[in-house]
This record gives C-alpha cells, structure tokens and sequence, in this order.
C-alpha cells in the first residue's frame, strides 16, 4: 500500500462507477482487455462477465498477491506483477484507474500501441490540459494527433481512499493513427524551447527558419508537419 501512496495512488470505492467504467468501454467477448495496475481489482469482476481474455498487471506485489488469492477462480483472468508499461501484451481495449503520476506516461505508451479505445481515470486538471485549444502543450498535441477523445464522466474525490485533494474524469479514447515513439520524442523536445520562435525552434534541430512564429501560434497539425520534417532532416 505505501509504494502505491508513493505513486499518488488512490484507490476507488465506488462499484457503480467501476461498473459504469467497464460498461463505457463497450466490451465484447472479442476483446482482449489490458489493464494496468490492479490495485484491489473492483475492476476485475465486472470486466471478467464481459470480455474473452483480460490482462491486469499490478507492480505492487502485496496488491498483486491479494488479487491473486480474491480472483483465483476467474478462468478469463490473467494476473501479472511488474510495470505494465514495459508489457509486450496485444490488446483491443486498454482499462485503467492509474497514479496521477503516470497519465502522461500512460497517454505516450498508448499512442504507440495498435488498439481499439481506452478509459482511463485521470485528473481533472490534467483532463483540460488535453482538450484545450489554447496554451497548447506536447501531449495534448500529441494526445489529439492520435486520439479521439472525449470524458465520459466526472468522479468526485469522495469516491475514493485515501481521499485525494483534486477531481478526476474518465476520458474515453479512440485510437486514429498509432504515433512513433520519435514523433512522441520530437514534439516533446521541440516544446522544451517553446518560448523561442520557430526559427530559433528549429536552429537546435539543425533547420534555417526566419519565421517569428511560437509554437503557441501553431495549430497540431502545423506542429505534427514540422516535427516530421525535423525527422526527415
């Protein structure tokens, strides 16, 4: 418990919501679902009356051990302990109630994954982040590249423990195009400097620009189409 607190972990309490969450993935007995981080598994019930096969990956190894000994008789269950992150697991849907810590991670992991739509808990705040079309960022740029995206509900924080000090959504994400990891990469570097101007932007990459333009002037697709002819370079 104390190395998921550590994570910013919190957990979920509410069985309507998790049945709320399993219902909004849309789940066939076709569907392979991955999840990541067990926890204490008020998922696992729900999405074991529904899918063909599903995968949880726990890298806390109490929790794991506890799902082990509570979930035992589901036959479609597979349980694994380790980061879920370095898994080489093909999937349809991708489920999870992950750390705050790691949205952004779990969102740079997806895009290079071939699936077919995801729900995940994350933070308000972090939420807004990726569906602003102001003050753009290298993961919602990225986010929106490769995603549909839409929240499906709110989450108060009353619906969890330990309680934490902010909100949460669940977001519902439906894959475009799968993103390379030096897509991902380049975007990432390139809004390190996003104070400059694109012609100073694009001097640490090697590129002659006289544009005056910021990245904050740019649509996605204008930043995606420069980040690839970065690549190209």
């Amino acid at each position: 418990m104390k190395k998921r607190q550590n994570f910013g972990q919190h957990f979920l309490k509410s069985n309507t919501i998790a049945n709320r969450i399993v219902s909004e993935a849309k789940i066939t007995k076709n569907d392979v679902v991955f999840e990541i981080g067990t926890g204490h598994g008020i998922l696992l019930p729900y999405m074991c009356k529904k899918a063909n096969k599903i995968i949880s990956i726990e890298i806390d190894k109490n929790l794991y051990n506890l799902a082990k000994s509570k979930f035992h008789d589901e036959k479609n269950l597979t349980l694994e302990y380790g980061d879920g992150f370095k898994s080489n697991h093909s999937f349809t849907i991708f489920i999870s109630n992950l750390p705050y810590s790691k949205s952004r991670k779990s969102i740079e992991w997806l895009l290079q994954k071939n699936f077919s739509r995801a729900v995940i808990m994350v933070q308000k705040e972090f939420a807004d982040k990726l569906l602003s079309s102001k003050n753009h960022t290298a993961i919602s740029i990225l986010t929106n590249y490769g995603f549909q995206l839409k929240i499906i509900m709110d989450v108060k924080k009353s619906n969890f423990y330990p309680v934490p000090k902010v909100d949460s959504v669940v977001i519902f994400l439906t894959q475009k195009k799968i993103v390379s990891k030096t897509i991902i990469s380049t975007v990432n570097r390139m809004f390190s400097y996003r104070r400059k101007t694109l012609q100073n932007v694009l001097k640490q990459f090697g590129i002659n620009s006289t544009s005056k333009e910021r990245l904050d002037d740019l649509s996605g697709d204008e930043i995606i189409k420069i980040a690839k002819k970065i690549i190209r370079n």
